[in-house]
């Protein structure tokens, strides 16, 4: 995979209804229902070496007796090597209703729903990496909005096949992420050491999640894009999983498989939380 390192990087998944093959601008391809893009952001000069972070106390602890596998062989590998965070908790921002929502009692309604089914997902994955709700979008690592994503032609058949004729499909979520360089955190009683010390390469991510489902596919949405949030940036082919690539009648919960490949992803190097150089 070629990138030239002229810029940061906004990435982004969107779950859609079908299989389709990723259409980047940083040329990779595979079979999937995600669509990863990249646009120019902030400038980097350099990015630091990949190196291994300790594993979250959680994900240490974590141990599978029935020895399930993984799916790691499906995570990509991005600019940053892995999506990995360091910093715990990781702060969480879900969108509140709106003054407009709250002027109409269906859409206010659909606002509550889709609220409890996100807090129920990050609740789920709060179990295994430490999650933190924040009332403020601008501190948080990760936020979560509601939005009607716009339709994607789609070329690619079920068997992965293009199609002679593209057909629209609607999408369910979206994940993006973006690098941005962090100044640590210093005491208040030394207020110039803060921009004297380098700034330290990290990320934050936006989760768009469309209201208009029925709760349990809401959960099931935020589930899936939580574990893209997270680090997993892939898909699971199997329909047990919950990453698995497709939406499915019956969306499975947080798996074996899933925690394993998880867990494989923190024991890799990132370039995330290292310093950059001054």
């Amino acid at each position: 995979m070629g990138f030239k390192r002229k810029s940061s990087v906004w990435l982004g998944r969107s779950l859609l209804g079908g299989a389709i093959a990723f259409a980047i601008s940083l040329v990779i391809v595979a079979n999937g229902q995600d669509i990863l893009s990249a646009q120019p952001s902030t400038a980097f000069t350099t990015l630091p070496s990949a190196q291994i972070h300790p594993l979250p106390s959680n994900l240490a602890q974590w141990r599978d007796p029935q020895q399930s596998g993984d799916y790691f062989d499906q995570v990509q590998a991005v600019v940053v090597n892995y999506l990995v965070w360091s910093t715990f908790p990781v702060t969480v921002y879900v969108e509140p209703p709106t003054d407009a929502e709250q002027t109409n009692p269906f859409t206010a309604k659909r606002a509550r729903t889709w609220i409890t089914a996100v807090e129920k997902a990050v609740q789920e994955w709060n179990v295994y990496l430490p999650l933190k709700r924040v009332n403020q979008a601008e501190d948080a690592d990760i936020q979560i909005a509601r939005s009607l994503l716009a339709l994607r032609f789609d070329r690619t058949n079920q068997d992965g096949e293009t199609r002679k004729l593209p057909i629209l499909r609607a999408r369910s979520a979206e994940t993006r992420f973006e690098l941005y360089a962090k100044k640590p955190t210093v005491a208040i009683s030394d207020p110039f050491s803060m921009s004297e010390q380098p700034s330290i390469l990290s990320h934050r991510v936006t989760v768009y999640i469309r209201p208009d489902q029925a709760a349990d596919y809401l959960q099931a949405a935020a589930r899936h894009e939580l574990g893209h949030a997270l680090g997993i940036w892939g898909h699971s082919p199997e329909q047990t999983d919950a990453l698995y690539f497709s939406q499915v009648r019956n969306p499975a919960k947080i798996s074996a498989r899933d925690l394993n490949t998880l867990k494989r992803v923190y024991q890799q190097p990132t370039r995330l939380g290292w310093m950059l150089a001054s």
